[in-house]
């Protein structure tokens, strides 16, 4: 049996696995990907990629490519809850509510003001594929699709394994320095006794995606519709509606449709039976509606005992497995690559100790608790919007429902409080379309950094306030700079092949003696920035976020997290830099 010898084999070829070959790219680290699928994925799934998702991608080059085909911020900029599209009846047609999502709309400043990057919609399906390509043309021949890996062994020198080549049976043996599990969950993991704890078959989800012609009924900037549909005849009386493009807005050619059921339930998910239910609920008549895809799913919340054990680590799906909401899922499966990827480069350079690896459980663990926690709160309270109409989870005759949508809509003192009440409960979803901090204000307490005993910023318990920061563990601040005619971000100073920024103020000048000792006795790259002479701050966004004196330093990681800073140029500081850095690289 033929072998080959790699620094690091990727297991899966989905967002998390496609994303580890590109960075692992990057940062010059050889490497081979396999995927037991003939191509990628097939369904929309996740389809929200949020402001951290594609600052990873600008990094990497590659967030052209996925906003040439993602949806533009005005058609993806609120959320709406209907009675149904059309129809003609009292009750049909009608909006209970919008509100301003994912950096739109009234949002649109602050999350604008705080990153680099907007946000977009693109469906994994269409997603997929640039990711695969992007990564077939940085690493030729080393992303295998239809390759099977069908054993595993390690010890202190390797990982051991066996793939197998499904378009003509043969095998062969991978021996890798290290290995990442991208395969969501489904060999790797169980490989080295991860165990998969948390809440699962919690809600039966009917997924299906169709294409017709929508157009007359939709609004042009709703991403997400909710129907909360006073002839459905059950609870949860509805579902929600997503557009899937390619072209965006009211035009776009493909949806999808979720109905949720009992995890008991056994639906009917032929064609011939969601196809009328589909069309009832929306009140669109008979139109031409084409059935692409349905598939079944159950909702679940659950994380890993353990993000890796020895050379083997899990990333994505593999370590943690989302409900939808807030669509955490994707985004916060890449940004576990996005970790992991460095710190492997850094140890296979001999930059850095074999330590700094145990540094990526000990980040991103916590953080996968976290999203994971909010994510099952931001679909439990679903249900609480539903009760905020008087809709409720027990089986109810349709002459209440009837009863129920009649007074929310009259004009009338209960009518009045009625849609009073709904206003407040539907607005506390906010926590899943406005968490602007669970998406870029999320920090590491410990790991690949040199805490400073200050106190962290306060934390929005709804989600959505972001307070920049400078302190070590969290994501380095964004603001636009200027030099020599280019505009440019903070973000920008690491780059994407692995190294460093250390951001001074206008005098770098001993600042540059002591990353110029700390580069050379590691190995590493270190980019000086001092803003003030070198870059300008050009609306003073930088002087408010910095938190540093003008003759302070803030030390940057590959992934773009501050892991030291000091807030003066006292010499003692200087010369503990280089100490500072050997304790990030587990030196």
């Amino acid at each position: 049996m033929s072998e080959i010898r790699v620094p690091v084999l990727i297991v899966g070829g989905g967002g998390a696995g496609l994303a580890m070959s590109i960075f692992l790219s990057d940062h010059g680290i050889d490497h081979l990907l396999v995927e037991r699928h003939q191509g990628t994925s097939i369904l929309p799934k996740a389809h929200y990629l949020n402001q951290r998702f594609m600052e990873v991608m600008r990094q990497h080059g590659v967030a052209d490519a996925i906003y040439a085909g993602g949806a533009p911020t005005h058609q993806m900029s609120a959320v709406a809850w209907y009675t149904s599209l059309g129809g003609d009846g009292e009750l049909d047609g009608k909006t209970l509510h919008k509100m301003d999502a994912f950096g739109g709309g009234d949002t649109a400043e602050r999350y604008l003001r705080d990153s680099p990057c907007r946000s977009t919609n693109y469906p994994q399906l269409r997603l997929e594929p640039v990711l695969r390509g992007v990564a077939e043309q940085r690493a030729p021949g080393r992303v295998l699709f239809h390759h099977e890996m069908t054993a595993m062994s390690q010890d202190e020198n390797g990982v051991r394994a066996t793939i197998l080549n499904r378009d003509t049976d043969a095998e062969f043996v991978v021996l890798a320095d290290y290995l990442v599990g991208a395969d969501g969950g489904k060999t790797v993991g169980a490989m080295i006794g991860a165990e998969m704890f948390g809440p699962n078959n919690l809600i039966n989800i009917v997924s299906t995606q169709f294409t017709a012609d929508l157009s007359q009924w939709w609004e042009d900037d709703v991403l997400i519709a909710h129907f909360l549909n006073a002839d459905a005849g059950s609870y949860p009386a509805g579902g929600n509606l997503v557009p899937l493009g390619p072209t965006w807005g009211k035009h776009s050619q493909e949806w999808q449709f979720h109905f949720a059921f009992l995890p008991t339930d056994e639906p009917d998910t032929t064609p011939e039976s969601l196809v009328p239910k589909i069309c009832e609920l929306l009140k669109v008549g008979d139109i031409d509606l084409k059935v692409l895809n349905v598939s079944q799913w159950f909702v679940e919340g659950r994380v890993a005992s353990k993000f890796g054990q020895g050379r083997v680590f899990l990333v994505g799906d593999a370590a943690h497995k989302h409900p939808p909401t807030t669509g955490l899922g994707l985004n916060t499966c890449v940004q576990d690559s996005h970790n992991l990827a460095w710190k492997l480069a850094a140890v296979l350079k001999g930059q850095a100790d074999p330590s700094l690896l145990n540094t990526y459980e000990a980040e991103r663990l916590p953080i996968a608790f976290r999203v994971v926690d909010w994510a099952m709160m931001t679909m439990q309270n679903h249900f609480v919007v539903d009760s905020g109409i008087g809709m409720m989870p027990i089986p109810l005759p349709p002459e209440m429902y009837h009863a129920i949508f009649q007074v929310f809509f009259s004009d009338s003192p209960m009518g009045e409080t009625r849609r009073a009440r709904f206003r407040e409960v539907v607005e506390t979803q906010r926590v899943e379309f406005q968490a602007h901090d669970l998406e870029i204000g999320f920090s590491y307490p410990q790991g690949a950094l040199v805490a400073d005993g200050t106190t962290a910023p306060p934390t929005d318990p709804m989600g959505s306030i972001y307070h920049p920061t400078s302190r070590p563990g969290h994501r380095l601040p964004h603001a636009w700079l200027e030099a020599a005619g280019q505009r440019l971000s903070t973000h920008d100073f690491v780059g994407r092949t692995g190294g460093f920024a250390l951001i001074t103020g206008p005098d770098s000048s001993a600042w540059k003696k002591a990353a110029d000792q700390a580069a050379e006795k590691f190995g590493i790259d270190i980019t000086v920035a001092a803003i003030g002479s070198d870059y300008s701050d050009i609306d003073g966004q930088w002087e408010r976020v910095r938190e540093i004196g003008s003759d302070g330093a803030i030390l940057v990681r590959p992934d773009n997290h501050v892991c030291w800073r000091s807030m003066d140029a006292a010499v003692q500081n200087v010369e503990s830099f280089v100490g500072a850095v050997a304790a990030v690289l587990g030196r």
